[in-house]
C-alpha cells in the first residue's frame, strides 16, 4: 500500500468507519423492530430469535473466510462487493412478505456484512503502521461501532413508530450506496505479500457447528431438550467441533490458525468478544419485550428509554480506546467487567413497574459495562499479530463479537420460552430473571479474562506468538501488503 498523508489515511478510516457503522446498526436497530414484526408476521418468540441469529450466524460462520479472501484477492474489491450485497440485502428485507423471507434476505444481508468489518479492519491496520496512530485509529473504529450498537435501537424506535418496521432497513441503502462511491475514489487497493489459501473444509464444519448449536439452542423449548431432534442437532454440533479440532492443525492454511492461540491477549479477545456480547445480545432482547410487550411502550419510547445506554456507550468507547493506547487493555477490561456486574445484578430487582429511574441507572451501567469492551478486544486481536494476517486475525475477532450474539440470543430467548407460563405481561419478570444473573456472570467472566490475559506474562505469549508466526510464514517484507495500481 503506498504510503497516504495523514488526511488521506484519515478519509479512509473515515470511509471504512461508515460501513461499520451500518452493520452495528443493522445488528440492534431490528431489535426494537421485533414486536412490531412479530405482530404482522404472525412470529412467535423463536421466529423472533431467528430474525436476529439468521443475521448472526452467517456473519460469525464467513467472516474468518472474507479476510483471508479479501487479503487475497484484495481488500478495496472485497470490500466494495460486500457493500453491494449488504445494500441489496438491505432493499430485500424492506420487501419481505412473510417471516420466512425475512430471515432469508437477513441471511443475504449477512453475507455482505461479512465483508466489511474485517476487511475494513484490516485495511486500517494496513493503512495506519505507526502502533500509536493505529491505536487511536482503533479507537475511534471501536467508538464507532459502540455508537452504532447503541444508536440502533433509538434510531430503530423512531423509524418504526413513524414509518413501520420496514423503514429500519432503508437507511442502509444511501449509506451503502455512498461508502461505494467514496471506496472507489479514495480506498487504495492491497493484497497481502503471502496470501492463504481457502479451506472449504474447515468452511462448512464451521458452518454446521455453528448452526447446529444455535438450532438446538432455540428450538430445545418447543421440542423438548431430551426430543431425538434436539439431541441429535447438539451432537451434530459437537461432531463438528471434533473434526474441525482435529482438521486445522493438518492444515498448512486453515481457516482458523491454532497457533494464534497461542497468545494469551489474543486468546483472551475472543472469548471476551463471545462473552460480552452474548450479554449484549441476550441484554437486547430481553428489554425489547420488556419495554414493549410488559410495559406496553411504543417503538419510539422503548428506544428513548435505551437513549441513556447509547449515551453512555458512546462516551466510554472512544474513551477506552485512548486507555488502550496510553495504558493498555486491563483497566478497561477490569472496570468494563465490574459494570457488567453491577447491570447483570440490579436488572435482577426489575418489576413489572419499575420505575423510570431505576431503568435508566441499569441502562447506564451496564452501557458503561459494554462501551470499554470493544476497543481492547480490537486492539488485543490484531497487536502482535503479523499484519501480513490482519484480515484473518480481525476475522477471528468479529466471528467472536457474532457467535456472542447469537448465543445470547439463543440462551436468553430460549430461557424465556422455556420460563414463561401465560401471556408476555404477565409471566415476563419472573422467566426472565436467570438471563439477568447470566449477564452478571458474563461480566465476572471479562473481569477475570481481563486480569489474566493482560499481564508480563500474556505479553511474551504474545511475543514468542509473533515470532514463531514470522519464522513459520518465513522472511516476509517489512511491509506486509502490496499495493495494486
Amino acid at each position: 500500500m503506498p504510503d497516504l498523508s495523514r488526511r488521506r489515511r484519515l478519509l479512509v478510516l473515515g470511509i471504512c468507519c461508515m460501513s461499520l457503522f451500518i452493520v452495528g446498526l443493522d445488528s440492534t436497530i431490528v431489535n426494537v423492530a421485533l414486536p412490531s414484526i412479530g405482530r404482522e408476521l404472525h412470529a412467535s418468540v423463536s421466529g423472533l430469535q431467528w430474525t436476529i441469529d439468521a443475521y448472526a450466524l452467517v456473519l460469525a460462520s464467513l467472516l474468518m473466510f472474507s479476510g483471508s479472501t479479501a487479503d487475497r484477492i484484495g481488500r478495496r474489491r472485497t470490500f466494495q462487493a460486500g457493500l453491494v450485497v449488504f445494500t441489496i440485502g438491505s432493499l430485500l428485507c424492506s420487501l419481505a412478505p412473510g417471516l420466512g423471507w425475512l430471515i432469508a434476505f437477513r441471511m443475504v444481508q449477512a453475507v455482505g456484512g461479512s465483508m466489511l468489518n474485517p476487511v475494513a479492519m484490516s485495511i486500517i491496520v494496513n493503512t495506519f503502521t505507526d502502533p500509536a496512530e493505529r491505536a487511536r485509529a482503533i479507537g475511534v473504529w471501536g467508538g464507532v461501532f459502540g455508537l452504532s450498537l447503541a444508536l440502533g435501537p433509538v434510531a430503530g424506535g423512531a423509524i418504526v413508530d413513524s414509518v413501520g418496521w420496514r423503514g429500519i432497513f432503508w437507511v442502509n441503502i444511501p449509506v451503502g450506496i455512498a461508502a461505494i462511491v467514496l471506496t472507489a475514489l479514495f480506498v487504495p487497493e492491497s493484497r497481502a505479500a503471502r496470501h492463504r489459501r481457502p479451506d472449504p473444509v474447515g468452511q462448512v464444519l464451521v458452518i454446521v457447528l455453528l448452526a447446529s448449536l444455535t438450532y438446538a439452542i432455540i428450538e430445545g423449548p418447543g421440542s423438548g431438550w431430551a426430543s431425538a431432534k434436539i439431541l441429535f442437532f447438539f451432537g451434530l454440533a459437537l461432531a463438528a467441533l471434533i473434526v474441525f479440532g482435529a482438521w486445522e492443525p493438518r492444515r498448512d492454511d486453515p481457516l482458523i490458525d491454532p497457533r494464534f492461540f497461542r497468545s494469551a491477549p489474543f486468546s483472551g479477545a475472543t472469548a471476551t468478544a463471545v462473552t460480552a456480547f452474548a450479554a449484549l445480545g441476550g441484554f437486547l432482547f430481553l428489554n425489547t419485550l420488556y419495554l414493549q410487550d410488559v410495559r406496553g411502550f411504543s417503538p419510539l419510547a422503548a428506544g428513548l428509554f435505551l437513549l441513556p445506554l447509547a449515551a453512555t456507550m458512546a462516551v466510554c468507547a472512544p474513551l477506552a480506546g485512548r486507555i488502550v493506547a496510553a495504558r493498555g487493555a486491563r483497566i478497561p477490561l477490569v472496570i468494563s467487567g465490574l459494570a457488567l456486574i453491577a447491570g447483570g445484578l440490579l436488572l435482577t430487582r426489575l418489576t413489572d413497574a419499575a420505575g423510570a429511574g431505576f431503568l435508566v441507572i441499569s441502562y447506564v451501567v451496564f452501557g458503561a459495562g459494554f462501551g470499554l469492551v470493544n476497543a481492547p478486544i480490537t486492539n488485543a486481536a490484531v497487536s502482535g499479530m503479523p499484519r501480513q494476517q490482519a484480515g484473518v486475525a480481525a476475522g477471528v475477532a468479529s466471528t467472536s463479537r457474532q457467535v456472542g450474539t447469537s448465543l445470547g440470543v439463543a440462551v436468553m430467548g430460549s430461557m424465556l420460552s422455556g420460563n414463561l407460563h401465560g401471556a408476555m405481561r404477565t409471566g415476563f419478570v419472573a422467566a426472565s430473571q436467570l438471563g439477568w444473573w447470566i449477564v452478571a456472570a458474563c461480566g465476572a467472566v471479562i473481569l477475570i479474562l481481563g486480569i489474566i490475559t493482560t499481564g508480563p506474562w500474556a505479553r511474551r505469549t504474545a511475543a514468542r506468538t509473533a515470532a514463531r508466526l514470522e519464522a513459520a510464514d518465513g522472511a516476509l517484507p517489512a511491509r506486509s501488503e502490496i499495493a495494486v495500481p
